[in-house]
């Protein structure tokens, strides 16, 4: 993917005491009292903005938080707490400005955050003469929020269109770079995982994997749905009986390519579900009619474990069970553990993706942990990205 990259134009000196303008995504959690619970995102944008101001850039970083109202600014939507920790982090103080969209003064070799992106008037509908003026202000606009790169917004794409310069970040160019090893240029085989409550959420990517990978794992109620296309009972499972015949779709899309979605084989079940419920291993023929299917049993976690180990590129999205309680989280560990062993190229993507990778400390293990929820699973459905369409168009000149 043709773009232009920040860092080429930091190392030509071209950075040099330019208005740099960065998109980042600082959106977050925070506490009722307003105190960030999880700082990743603001760790995660800081080498983008220290690049800048090495290059002796004026800087200027904005981001939205959280669901402001447009035009309406509300002390809890304000980025005065991510202007905190990231100044604790950088060792400076961030000033956060206000009202900034009219015009910033910031000096080179100074930084300063803008306030939440989200309160100006036309944003998410990516408002024309509001995209004019934050172009405006800078020299060069750098896009570094892969989690806001599926939108179209006056911050994130607008801008991009207007401004003198527009290049990715280094966290939106290691996005591009993974997702393209991955999706367009894999090593085989090439093996997704892709898990989660309904096939309906996840149908287009299911259809859009289907015509690449070799092997596609299906798990949680999606794997559910694709039993009882295979005719096995699920019991009072979650399911979508009225997607079966999707379901088939997919699985004889991939047998006419000589692929596979492997059905689980054996199972594990509860009669309820709750963290405390009995477990019982039982084949997949074997499923009760009050019985759940909580998880993949150890048969199947065995069989798909080596599968990834002999992969040569994995793409991640979803555990394979309700890995939240420890009595059905045997199959998301075994497939995990079996993905950090791998020696293939692996990008995992999604919030209980991200979860699971914690919890059994495989981080160090996944070649790349995507950043952006809603982001990552568009590009699995093969749709491009606004964010990389206006900045491959930028590229062109």
């Amino acid at each position: 993917m043709n773009v232009l990259r920040f860092e080429d134009l930091v190392a030509r000196g071209q950075a040099t005491g330019k208005r740099v303008f960065i998109r980042a995504d600082l959106n977050v959690p925070l506490d009722d009292a307003g105190h960030i619970t999880e700082d990743t995102r603001i760790r995660a944008s800081i080498p983008c903005i220290e690049l800048a101001l090495k290059a002796g850039a004026a800087v200027m970083v904005t981001s939205h938080l959280g669901r402001p109202t447009e035009g309406e600014f509300k002390p809890e939507d304000s980025l005065a707490p991510v202007a905190r920790r990231m100044g604790e982090l950088m060792g400076r103080e961030i000033p956060v400005v206000a009202n900034w969209v009219d015009g910033v003064t910031v000096a080179p070799g100074s930084l300063v955050m803008l306030e939440n992106c989200r309160v100006n008037k036309g944003e998410k509908k990516n408002n024309e003469e509001l995209a004019k003026k934050m172009a405006a202000l800078c020299d060069i606009f750098v896009h570094d929020a892969f989690g806001t790169a599926h939108r179209a917004e006056a911050s994130t794409y607008g801008i991009a269109q207007f401004a003198k310069v527009a290049c990715a970040g280094p966290l939106l160019a290691a996005e591009i770079d993974a997702i393209t090893k991955a999706l367009a240029n894999p090593k085989r085989p090439l093996v997704a995982i892709v898990a989660g409550s309904k096939v309906s959420t996840k149908l287009t990517i299911l259809q859009a994997l289907a015509k690449n990978v070799d092997q596609l794992i299906v798990g949680g109620g999606i794997a559910n749905t694709f039993l009882l296309a295979a005719g096995l009972p699920i019991g009072k499972s979650l399911a979508e009986a009225d997607l079966v015949n999707e379901a088939k779709a997919v699985i004889e899309a991939m047998k006419a390519r000589g692929a596979a979605v492997p059905i689980p084989t054996d199972v594990v079940t509860a009669k309820t579900f709750a963290a405390d419920a009995p477990a019982t291993v039982k084949a997949a023929a074997d499923v009760a009619a009050d019985d759940l299917i909580l998880d993949i049993g150890p048969k199947t976690s065995a069989l798909l474990a080596d599968m990834l180990k002999k992969a040569g590129t994995i793409v991640w999205n979803g555990p394979v069970g309700v890995f939240e309680f420890d009595a059905f989280a045997h199959g998301t560990e075994t497939l995990a553990r079996a993905i950090a062993e791998s020696s293939a190229f692996s990008i995992a993507g999604g919030g209980d993706t991200l979860a699971a990778i914690a919890k059994y400390g495989i981080d160090k293990d996944v070649g790349y942990i995507s950043t952006g929820g809603g982001a990552f699973l568009e590009v699995l459905e093969g749709k491009t990205l606004p964010a990389f369409e206006i900045l491959q168009k930028r590229a062109q000149g």
